[in-house]
């Protein structure tokens, strides 16, 4: 039986709920069974970028990490949804070179910088945004060492090829179930679609991967001993994921998605938690994954790293505070009133 998505955020200005956000969300445990969800658990979702170290999995699992010498900052930008930064850039500029490849061998499309310095500083010096400044060309690379040490095409984001065809068999594998399909990403990729309880299973599968010794769980634990390592390459400054995980108490890898999406894994509970704001918005998705994680205790409500994406005040032109992001009662575990 379907489910409608469940209030999740609500803006405040004043005394007023001014607008809602509904949602879907799930938390499994290491078996795959279902702790606590929110909305659906069987609608069926394109989890975008947070499937970036499903899609990861190939490129260890193949031996081509191994083979390429892909160390844990390598591993946690394969996973990266990152800001095109600085420190991003000449790290996948390093890693395109160590290829002897470069910038015209992704097939992520250019994207302008969104680190906000550098945007400007380039506009300023009238230099053309390039591929390395996607936000996927950490993940794009990891396709091409991949693409390399299979010796295979270098349309590598074709559903076709040997390394999409590689990462839909770990991704039905991991979540469980057949995919119903995929849409192309904004990166071009292929994104397979599955379920919210789908993706929380696959999530958990990465929190637990640490305690099994086959190689699908190596290679998940080495990925996210990656995003763990280095939240900072895995988005940057003023986003989401990387401040939260700095922020925890425990070990925790947190990765968006668009259109509203986001996961988490809980190594050391065994947990993996799926998330999705019906409309798309970031706004309601920061702040619905900071209010699971503090209603799990891994997050510090006080925090001020927390505060910031748990409950953003709203500024008028004026900088007056006029309102407030949160979410809704009882969601954080919090005690409202």
């Amino acid at each position: 039986m379907t489910r409608a998505p469940e209030p999740m955020v609500e803006i405040h200005r004043g005394p007023f709920v001014e607008s809602q956000h509904m949602g879907h969300a799930v938390i499994c445990d290491s078996t795959g069974g279902i702790v606590e969800a929110w909305g659906d658990p069987e609608a069926v979702v394109l989890p975008r970028s947070s499937a970036k170290m499903i899609q990861g999995l190939p490129l260890v699992m193949s031996g081509a990490a191994k083979a390429f010498g892909l160390g844990p900052d390598r591993l946690a930008l394969a996973c990266a949804s990152h800001q095109g930064a600085p420190v991003h850039v000449q790290a996948v500029n390093t890693w395109l070179s160590e290829l002897g490849l470069g910038d015209g061998d992704l097939i992520c499309g250019t994207e302008a910088s969104r680190d906000k310095e550098l945007r400007f500083e380039m506009i300023r010096s009238d230099q053309s945004p390039c591929r390395v400044h996607n936000n996927c060309s950490g993940k794009h690379s990891g396709f091409l060492t991949l693409t390399k040490h299979l010796g295979a095409g270098s349309d590598y984001v074709d559903p076709s090829h040997p390394v999409q065809k590689s990462v839909r068999e770990a991704f039905e594998e991991v979540t469980g179930a057949e995919s119903p399909g995929y849409g192309i990403d904004g990166c071009s990729a292929p994104n397979f679609a599955t379920t919210m309880h789908g993706m929380a299973r696959a999530m958990a599968f990465f929190a637990s991967a640490g305690a099994r010794g086959d190689g699908m769980s190596q290679a998940a634990a080495q990925l996210v001993e990656g995003m763990i390592a280095f939240p900072d390459l895995v988005a940057g400054e003023n986003r989401a994921c990387t401040h939260l995980m700095r922020a925890a108490k425990e070990p925790v890898a947190i990765k968006t998605g668009a259109e509203g999406y986001f996961v988490a894994i809980l190594p050391q509970r065994d947990m993996g938690i799926s998330l999705k704001i019906a409309d798309g918005a970031t706004r309601a998705s920061d702040c619905a994954i900071a209010a699971l994680l503090v209603r799990l205790g891994v997050l510090d409500a006080q925090d001020p790293q927390v505060k910031r994406f748990l409950n953003p005040p709203i500024k008028n032109w004026d900088g007056l505070v006029t309102g407030e992001i949160r979410p809704v009662a009882g969601l954080s575990g919090l005690k409202t009133g």
